[in-house]
Formats: C-alpha cells, sequence, structure tokens
C-alpha cells in the first residue's frame, strides 16, 4: 500500500520534517497511521526518509503552512482557538441526557481533517451504493415473501424475532417503492489499508447536520489547503434525498415535508433543528402531528395541514403509541396505518431497525450472491452469531481475540450492552462472559478486533502546550436514495475519534473531525459538461459547499414550488412558545429595570425618601422580587438590598431574573429552527453571563453569592444591554408570520400591564408630586431622555400623561403599546373565525386622549379621599383588564383549545 506515501524529497521533505517535529505520538504499531499512509511497523522508527515520509494528501495539506515549528505551533493554536469559538458561536451542541437546568455541552470537533484520496473513496462508494442496494433487498423480503427464512439463508431470530421487527407492515408495499430513503455505514481502516464496514444504521441515523457545521468551520481555518487538494462538496446530496422524499412521496414535488424530532432535551437536538433550517422542512414534534382519515396532518394556527413526507428522527418503537410503545409521548397515534395507507412517506420506512443488528454483518456475504450474484465490494468485520451452534462452538474458544457486542442494540426488550473488548477482560472476565453467552447465546455477537487507524489531532497539554497526538478513528458515510430510486453517497462523512486505547462514542466525550474526499485532478481542473457525465462526476463539478449563494445547488424550493410554500407554517407548539418567549423576554427587561431603580435608590441621594422606599417595596413585592416576611425597604434599607439581590438568580422564585432568563432559552429551545445562529448566541451569551459573572469577560468566572451590590449593579446593567440586542433580534431580524405576531403580542401584554401597574401604583402614592418620584417614574419606563428633550423641565402630570400614556411614537408609552397591540390582534383577523378582531377592539384607545382628560387641572391629590377620583386611574385598570383579558383569550384560542373556536386543530 505504499502508493498511498510517496516519498517526498528536497523541500518537501524538509517541510514534512517540520511538520512530524511536532508530533508528540504517532499510530501505535500494527496500525494504519492516516498521516503517513501506511501502517506503523514494528521496528522503532528511524530517521530514513521513507519512515519521515507523509502521505500526499497530507503534504499538500501542510504546503500552504510553510513555517518553523514553533511558529507553526502558535498558528495552530491559534486557528484551534477560532474553530472552538465558532463552535460556540454557532451553538453547536451535543448533550447527555439533557436537562433543563444544565448547560449545553460544546460540539467536540478536532482541527485536522480526515483526508481520503480518491482511490480510498472509490473502494468506499463502491461498496455502501452495493449495501444500500442489498439492504433494501432484504426489507423487501422481511416485508414480503419471507423467502430468505423459509430458505434458511437467515435466521428467524434475527428478522421476526428481533424486536425492532414490526409485523404490523408486513405485507405493506413501501410508499414510492423504496423501504429505505437514507442509511449510514460506520467504516474504519484495517492495518491492510482497506476499509471495513463495522456497522450499520437504518432507523433514525445521525449526524447529516454534524458533517456540515464541521465542513463549514474546518475548511474556513485551512481555505488554501481546501482548495489545493480540492475537496469534493457536500450540497447537492442533501438536495438530493428531500428531492428524492418528494418525487416519491404521495404529492410529487409539490409535497410538504417535515423532520419528526424527539424534542429539545434529545442530546442531537441541535442536528434537528439545523437540518430542518437547512432542507426547508418543518420541524415538529410528536404532539404538533395528527391523524386523519388515514392522512397525516400537522396543527398550525391556520388549521389542520397535510404532510405528505417525514423524515423522522425517533426510533421506530416510539413512533405509534397506538400499535407500538403505549407509554410512548413523542410518535403519532395512526402513523402507521398512514403509512400503510399510502398516504405518507416516512423515511426510513418503519420497521428497518433489524437490519442494524451486529449479528446480521455475517451473513451478508452469502446474502449478496444469493439476491445480488455479486461479491461485497466492501468487507465487513468478521461477526458470529452465537445463535448458530456451529457459530458458538467455534468463536466461544477465542473470546479473548473478539469483540462482544449485543445482536439486538439500542433495545430494552431484549438483552443489551455496551461491547466489550475481549483482550481487555481478564482471565476470570472471560469465563464469566463465555458463562453469560452460553446462557442467552442469541442474545451476543462476536466479531473479530479491527485494530483501527489513527487520525493525527491537535491537542493542548495541561501545560500549555501543544502537539500532533494519535487517535483511533471511525469513519461514518451516507447514502441516499435519489428521486429515480437510486442511490448517492454523500461525498464526505462523519469521523469520529476516541481516546488513545479505543473509540468513545460521543456521550462519552469523544471528539469528532471534517472528512475530505479528493476529487480526480481531472475535474477539479478542468470540469467538464453535464452530457455524458455520470453521475458522480456530474456531482463533483456542481456541488457547492453549505451556505453557498449558488442558486443552482442551494436547498432552495424550486420556483413552481416556492409559490405554494411561500406562506411559512405556524405549529401550535411553536405558537406557544413563541408566545411565551415574547412573554418571558418582556417580564425579563421590566424586572431588570426594576431591580436597577431599587438598587439605585437604595444606594443613592433619595434612599431616605419615604415615598420612593414605600413605591419600590410594593413594587418589588408585588413583582416576587424579594420573598414574603422580608422587611419593607423603608424599615431596613440593606436587608431588603441583600434579599432582592440573592432573589436575583433564586430558580425556585417563579418571578425571578434567573428565572425568566432561563426560560426565555427554553422557549427558544423549542423553536431554535426558527432562529438565526446570531439570535441563538445572544440568548446563551445573556444567561451564561448572568449566571456566571466576572468583573473581566474573558477572566475566571466568580460565583453570584457575596457579589457586592456595584458589582451587582454593573451586571445587570450588562444584561439589560444584551437583553435590548435580542429584542432587536427579535424585532429586526424575524419573518412577520403569525408566529413572530404572537411573540410580539407576548411582549405587548407583559409592557401593557406592567407599565400600567407601575403608574397606577406611582399615581396612588402620589410619587409625580415629588421630583424623586417623578424621575423614577421616566427611569421605570426608559423614557428620561425622551421627556428632557420633548418638554425639557416642564414637570407637570399633564406632560407626564402625554409622554407615558398617549404619545404615540414613544414605544413605552401606554398608548403606543395598546395600539401595536391592536395592530398585532387584527393582523390575525383570519385565525379563529375572525376572534382576534373582538379582542382587538378591547384594548383601549390611548393615542390621541388629550392629557387634560387623565390628568384634568386643577390636579386633584390622587391619594386623597376625593368624591373625584382621577380619570387615569380607571384608564390604567382598563390596561390591566384589557392585558389579561387577552391573554387568557388568546390561550383559550391558539394553546389550550378550551374555547368554542371551530377551527381547533386539536380534535
Amino acid at each position: 500500500m505504499n502508493e498511498h506515501s510517496p516519498p517526498v524529497t528536497g523541500a518537501s521533505e524538509a517541510q514534512a520534517l517540520t511538520w512530524l517535529s511536532l508530533q508528540q505520538e504517532r499510530a501505535p504499531v500494527g496500525h494504519w497511521d492516516e498521516l503517513r499512509g501506511k501502517a506503523t511497523p514494528l521496528k522503532a522508527p528511524s530517521s530514513s526518509a521513507e519512515d519521515q515520509a507523509i502521505s500526499a494528501a497530507w503534504q499538500r495539506f501542510i504546503d500552504p503552512l510553510d513555517k518553523a515549528s514553533k511558529a507553526r505551533e502558535v498558528d495552530l493554536n491559534s486557528r484551534m482557538t477560532n474553530l472552538q469559538r465558532q463552535v460556540r458561536d454557532n451553538g453547536i451542541t451535543y448533550n447527555v441526557y439533557a436537562a433543563a437546568d444544565q448547560p449545553q455541552r460544546p460540539w467536540s470537533l478536532d482541527l485536522f481533517p480526515l483526508m481520503l484520496d480518491h482511490r480510498d473513496w472509490q473502494q468506499i462508494e463502491a461498496g455502501v451504493m452495493q449495501r444500500m442496494q442489498l439492504l433494501e433487498r432484504i426489507m423487501a423480503d422481511a416485508y414480503g415473501p419471507q423467502q430468505l427464512v423459509l430458505q434458511g439463508q437467515l435466521p428467524a431470530a434475527l428478522v421476526q424475532g428481533h424486536p425492532a421487527y414490526l409485523p404490523a407492515m408486513h405485507g405493506v408495499a413501501p410508499v414510492g417503492g423504496r423501504y429505505l430513503s437514507l442509511a449510514a455505514f460506520d467504516l474504519a481502516r484495517g492495518p491492510d489499508g482497506l476499509w471495513w464496514l463495522l456497522s450499520q444504521r437504518t432507523q433514525a441515523p445521525s449526524g447529516l447536520g454534524y458533517l456540515l457545521e464541521n465542513r463549514q468551520i474546518v475548511s474556513r481555518q485551512f481555505p488554501q489547503a481546501f482548495e489545493a487538494l480540492p475537496v469534493q462538496r457536500l450540497a447537492e446530496t442533501y438536495r438530493t434525498l428531500i428531492d428524492g422524499i418528494k418525487a416519491r412521496s404521495p404529492a410529487g414535488s409539490s409535497a410538504h415535508i417535515a423532520l419528526l424530532t424527539p424534542g429539545p432535551y434529545n442530546e442531537t437536538y441541535f442536528e434537528h433543528a439545523y437540518l430542518a433550517r437547512y432542507l426547508g422542512l418543518s420541524l415538529v414534534q410528536g404532539n404538533d402531528l395528527t391523524v386523519r382519515d388515514e392522512k397525516l396532518y400537522l396543527k398550525t394556527l391556520q388549521g389542520l395541514k397535510p404532510v405528505h413526507g417525514l423524515l423522522k428522527r425517533v426510533d421506530d418503537d416510539w413512533i405509534d403509541p397506538l400499535e407500538l410503545r403505549a407509554e410512548s409521548t413523542l410518535g403519532v397515534p395512526g402513523l402507521l396505518q398512514a403509512v400503510r395507507s399510502g398516504n405518507v412517506l416516512v423515511a426510513n420506512t418503519p420497521g428497518s431497525g433489524f437490519l442494524e443488528s451486529n449479528a446480521l454483518l455475517g451473513f451478508m456475504p452469502a446474502l449478496s450472491r444469493a439476491l445480488l450474484g455479486q461479491e461485497l465490494q466492501l468487507p465487513a468485520i468478521p461477526s458470529w452469531w452465537c445463535g448458530e451452534a456451529a457459530a458458538l462452538q467455534d468463536v466461544l474458544p477465542r473470546i479473548q481475540s473478539c469483540v462482544i457486542k449485543p445482536t439486538y442494540p439500542y433495545n430494552t426488550d431484549r438483552h443489551s450492552f455496551e461491547p466489550v473488548l475481549g483482550h481487555s477482560l481478564s482471565r476470570q472476565e472471560q469465563n464469566e462472559w463465555a458463562g453469560r453467552i452460553l446462557r442467552d447465546p442469541d442474545a451476543h455477537t462476536l466479531q473479530s478486533w479491527l485494530p483501527l487507524s489513527h487520525q493525527p489531532t491537535w491537542q493542548t497539554q495541561p501545560n500549555g502546550s501543544s502537539c500532533i497526538q494519535s487517535r483511533p478513528v471511525v469513519l461514518r458515510v451516507f447514502a441516499v436514495t435519489d428521486a429515480q430510486g437510486g442511490w448517492q453517497v454523500l461525498p464526505g462523512g462523519l469521523a469520529r475519534l476516541g481516546t488513545r486505547e479505543g473509540i468513545a462514542s460521543m456521550q462519552r466525550g469523544g471528539s469528532s473531525a471534517d472528512v475530505w474526499v479528493q476529487s480526480p485532478a481531472a475535474k477539479a481542473l478542468k470540469p467538464t459538461s453535464t452530457g455524458g457525465q455520470s453521475q458522480s462526476q456530474s456531482q463533483s463539478s456542481t456541488s457547492v459547499s453549505p451556505h453557498s449563494p449558488s442558486p443552482n445547488t442551494s436547498s432552495i424550493p424550486a420556483a413552481s414550488d416556492a409559490t405554494a410554500q411561500r406562506q411559512r407554517l405556524v405549529t401550535s407548539r411553536a405558537a406557544e412558545n413563541l408566545f411565551w418567549m415574547g412573554r418571558y423576554t418582556e417580564r425579563t427587561e421590566n424586572t431588570l429595570r426594576l431591580v436597577r431603580l431599587s438598587l439605585e435608590i437604595l444606594s443613592g441621594e433619595n434612599q431616605n425618601q419615604p415615598c420612593l422606599l414605600n413605591f419600590i417595596t410594593r413594587m418589588a413585592t408585588r413583582h416576587g422580587l424579594v420573598r414574603a416576611g422580608v422587611p419593607a425597604a423603608g424599615q431596613a434599607h440593606r436587608v431588603f438590598e441583600r434579599s432582592m439581590i440573592s432573589g436575583l438568580w433564586d430558580q425556585e422564585l417563579a418571578t425571578s431574573v434567573g428565572f425568566n432568563l432561563r426560560s426565555v432559552r427554553l422557549a427558544a429551545a423549542s423553536v431554535r429552527e426558527r432562529l438565526s445562529p446570531e439570535h441563538w448566541r445572544l440568548l446563551e451569551q445573556a444567561e451564561s453571563r448572568f449566571f456566571k459573572p466576572s468583573e473581566d469577560p474573558m477572566g475566571p468566572k466568580k460565583s453570584t453569592a457575596g457579589l457586592d451590590t456595584v458589582t451587582v449593579q454593573r451586571l445587570l446593567a450588562d444584561t439589560s444591554q444584551m437583553l435590548a440586542a435580542l429584542t432587536g433580534a427579535q424585532t429586526d431580524r424575524m419573518s412577520r408570520d403569525d408566529g413572530w405576531r404572537l411573540l410580539s403580542i407576548g411582549r405587548h401584554i407583559e409592557r401593557l400591564a406592567f407599565l400600567s401597574d407601575a403608574m397606577a401604583e406611582a399615581v396612588r402614592l402620589d410619587l409625580i408630586a415629588e421630583q424623586a418620584g417623578f424621575d423614577a417614574v421616566l427611569d421605570l419606563f426608559d423614557s428620561t431622555i425622551s421627556f428632557h428633550a420633548q418638554h425639557q423641565q416642564s414637570r407637570t402630570p399633564q406632560a407626564l400623561m402625554e409622554l407615558l400614556v398617549t404619545d404615540p411614537d414613544n414605544p413605552r408609552s401606554l398608548g403606543w403599546v395598546a395600539h401595536t397591540l391592536r395592530g398585532r390582534l387584527r393582523r390575525m383577523g383570519t385565525l379563529a373565525d375572525g376572534a382576534t378582531l373582538a379582542l382587538a377592539e378591547g384594548v383601549p384607545q390611548l393615542i390621541g386622549m388629550p392629557p387634560e382628560s387623565l390628568w384634568p387641572y386643577p390636579s386633584p391629590n390622587p391619594s386623597s379621599d376625593s368624591s373625584t377620583p382621577l380619570p387615569l386611574l380607571a384608564t390604567l385598570t382598563h390596561c390591566q383588564n384589557a392585558a389579561r383579558e387577552v391573554s387568557d383569550h388568546l390561550c383559550g384560542l391558539f394553546f389550550t383549545h378550551s374555547g368554542e373556536a371551530r377551527y381547533s386543530v386539536s380534535a
């Protein structure tokens, strides 16, 4: 296999030696070394050119990085820092048993790509396409005539006896003529330099979104190398996948396709949201869908909308609680019947899980000869199913050289366990495993242990130094079905890196790498015309990288589809989360401003003014910013202040700033596909900054306990600035559909209620009569600058009413808020039989009212027992009642469906 690493001489040799000086360790003896393009020999490496040579691909990769050893280390550290920053900025996460109170774990990505030359890729591509064809034939037989079992070519225990086999789908022809639309294959390179199949995924294979992000980030770190190699692009295969699903679905090219996700607590939810946004699919959860008359529908604000295709990321067991797991809340009752009726294409067709069995690999060579009349081009790791007596007798004595794997992985109905390396077990442990296998042989499969190839990675040591280290690598590649029913292999994949000892799953801290598949030199230099091209040639010359502006290869629907799909559907679940996202954002801003005002009063020259202290006490108590029993601000300044500060981060206090800020992020997580990466990054940064404050953003993090008042005030100011940016993202960076209108309505309901309550409290306490109180009200309304610009020193109640109640241009005036709220409700008048139009009429019209009609001359004393109450108080009460009524009616109309609206999408 020396052709993988032709010797280099002269300047190239010096370049390679400079590069290798950064290498702390090379691939273990007997393992293929991806950097050198050959297996590591038994003898110790020498200083000869042959031993120090690196592969041609790696040589071309490092050529643009022509620096001295120390300078190169600094350069690579800088690139790694940029890479990690990009991962954080893009919000790429992979969570393990994600919980609402745990931070999301950033995706782990290495700096160096796994590079495959064209000869390697030819073996992989041909082998994967052949295996895709074979899996399709096995599925057709298993859910059709079942001749493979009847003729003894497959054991019944691995088909009908597999927990993932669905008898309910037997005899059902696949919608669109194909059972499989997508499959993933895990491969490893052996010491011989050839690629071997380790496993296959057909139920809900993951990785398509992560590998796109890997490509985008890593290619930006090495743009010259990416162009010089050159690397095949990815985007066309994604278009092929969606076009294939649409073409084979009942509605053809105008089909509505959705991506079914378990929800935001799934460890790969980032990928689900990313793919839905990238591919232009509706991201849905099980309760977003319903089956009516054997057809699948999406619950939207506009009513039930048909769904013709479903790209699922939920395992088959959980997709239909009526026929499968009754306890499932992830699926859709009646979905299997809709599939059986041919009304919806599910990718992949439910029931493909038995193909993932490790035991099946041992039967594939014979099945290929029987079904395809061909020998397998991509060999699989030798596998023995212990349910066969002959195989058990043959392999059990060699358990120390095998990997013990479950026959029925990822299934709770049969015995499942994590793979175990035989050579890592003691003699006693080997005997114990042999006993387990003999007691339940069907549940165990043994596979030969394959020394995995090792990929160079860039590692930073605890002492701050950096170096190249070697890590085992497994490659996941994807095959998709096109519109004609053929198959394409994505020219790249997801490389998973392990520890020095072996592959660690992503759940256990493994890492990933981009995969660069080189194009043939001729195609890179001179793209040929499309006439007479093979499928793979056309793909290489026309496909583009993700996020490319080229209209020919993007995932944008064709013009004929765009008109039909121009109205963005808003699911009931998304609408509810957007509504509460808006409400929690405004609540956070309101409570932040109230706390900041209170702390300024308690620490400033007005800290002994009884009226102000009474105002902040009543407002803080009413809005839950201090716990019951805390002395009033006028009785114990510092006790009240410390109580208010300690409650900022109280997660049990549903009205705290921290609770509301975290609630914004949780609501946003459920609609992440609707948010830009910048929007999501603002959310995460605001929450992280608030819960882990530091005086220096680049300095060490501090605990929130024991922070002094000045530090807290600075933290609140920083958080307010980030929320202002977040408000801008919600206002200017989101499409004005019904979902956005509900978000805006949620904000204006909260603003109307809070500001009218604050004004009413200030009026009752006669706060406006004092200059300090007058200024406090302006501050709480965030209108100090506007007042000084318009009224200068005219500190009359009427001037205040004009700016804070009736002004049509001040977004913090009650009139502006009420007017905007009415407008949003009217724009939604096409929904719920026009129910929002009546709601709009109930919101008070304040713009145009003379300020004197609210606060007449001469000004009465609001706190006196006058027989003529101030008209303003009645108006403020009307505002508060209107905010509550709009909130209650909207929840009944669109979220709980407790009203009488005939359009209800849940029944």
